[in-house]
């Protein structure tokens, strides 16, 4: 039984350090469909790995200053205050609802980031390429209220949100905005684990296994991710996420047709 969440752990520990996001929309299927647990479960444990994660991946590219920490700290501070809404809406909806409302949002955000060309020199960016956040300061406040309430109701770190919103809507290169995506989860998923946590009991064997593993894997792909190309990174991202989306709809489906038949 161990030897499941340690794979799992594996790959949301890959992708955290080396795309800025990812884990948990992955974590929480796997946990569902996988290792058997309730949603509110899941969302707690995958809050708690993907906080921890994020830590651990984000140190490479804290020598590479790929961090935006105004916008980071601004954007995770506004999340953090939806974040509990979010919680309490999640705790009232079945939960076919809430995964193909995830399912929905990530078909959206992959295909946004596969149809936009790299952004630069607009919003947050001036044309120097440096990062001025006061030019982005109301896009970076809503951004992040929304993310907070998707983070708490979805029970993701929000990396697969968070990162479009700072490429697309605030105009920050890849490599930063995956360096800044990793602070903003790691404050979004404390947030989310310390509205969830109250709700639910973890298991303690799965989730330590599961965060073991994907602190080994972060450490070693976020030294990766932070050499990696811009394009490729955000094509990898988006790619990603549409896979992901297809499985979450693909098992909704059959779930439907089951319960029909």
């Amino acid at each position: 039984m161990i030897a499941l969440p340690i794979g799992i752990g594996l790959v949301i520990g890959a992708l955290v350090g080396l795309l800025g996001g990812g884990g948990s929309i992955l974590a929480v299927p796997a946990l569902v469909y996988l290792a058997g647990q309730g949603l509110p479960q899941a969302v707690a444990t995958s809050l708690l790995v993907v906080g921890i994660t994020a830590v651990v991946a984000v140190l490479p590219r804290l020598r590479r200053r790929q961090v935006a920490w105004r916008i980071a700290l601004l954007f995770g501070a506004a999340g953090a205050a939806t974040a509990f809404a979010g919680a309490a809406v999640n705790r009232a909806l079945p939960e076919a609802v809430t995964l193909a409302l995830f399912a929905a949002l990530m078909i959206a955000a992959g295909v946004r980031m596969l149809q936009e060309k790299p952004a630069t020199g607009t919003a947050c960016t001036v044309e120097s390429g440096r990062v001025n956040w006061r030019r982005c300061l109301p896009r970076t406040l809503a951004g992040g209220l929304v993310v907070g309430f998707l983070t708490g109701l979805l029970g993701v770190g929000g990396g697969f949100l968070i990162i479009p919103v700072l490429v697309l809507a605030l105009g920050l290169p890849m490599p930063t905005a995956v360096g800044t995506s990793l602070v903003v989860m790691t404050i979004n998923s404390a947030a989310g684990f310390a509205a969830h946590i109250g709700e639910v009991s973890l298991d303690i064997p799965i989730t330590a296994a599961f965060t073991a593993a994907a602190v080994v894997a972060a450490s070693v792909s976020g030294r990766l991710g932070a050499r990696t190309g811009a394009g490729r990174l955000r094509r990898w991202f988006a790619w990603l996420v549409l896979a992901v989306a297809a499985l979450i709809a693909g098992q909704l489906l059959t779930d439907l047709v089951a319960s029909s038949a």
